[in-house]
């Protein structure tokens, strides 16, 4: 497999903002597993195979079980997460795919009731963030392995 492009030298500014909304969100007090399951759950929906290599490892090397990494994408079938990372898979989920339905009011109310509106903001922002990685990942063609 080859890459389209190594956007890192093609446009480093590109890399440079996106690491600078990394940072942002870091900074803001967001869980870094949930920060996480996140990542993986939204790059399951886009089928980002090298973030989803990149997140599950990271994952791994915080300690997380075999169990919550390897069942993230069928989560309401399983006990192996909090109601509050439902609430924020579920919204994951909708903002990934925003298009289809929005997001809507039972989701929003659910993520309230384990967050705050600033709370949810920075989910909202963690959301947005793995998604542009995963259209810039998928757009330039990177896989596991790649070197970008």
């Amino acid at each position: 497999m080859q890459t389209r492009m190594n956007y890192y030298q093609v446009h480093p500014t590109v890399y440079k903002q996106m690491m600078q909304l990394e940072t942002f969100i870091k900074e803001q007090g967001l869980d870094p597993v949930l920060y996480e399951l996140i990542k993986i759950r939204a790059s399951q929906i886009n089928g980002c195979a090298f973030c989803l290599d990149m997140h599950t490892r990271d994952l791994r090397k915080m300690g997380e079980s075999e169990e919550r990494i390897a069942l993230l994408s069928v989560w309401r079938e399983t006990p192996y997460y909090t109601e509050a990372e439902k609430a924020v898979l579920h919204l994951t989920e909708v903002v990934t795919q925003v298009a289809q339905h929005g997001v809507p009011q039972d989701v929003y109310d659910r993520v309230l009731q384990y967050f705050s509106e600033k709370e949810y903001m920075d989910i909202i922002m963690a959301i947005n963030i793995i998604n542009s990685w995963n259209r810039i990942a998928i757009s330039t063609g990177m896989f596991p392995g790649c070197k970008g």
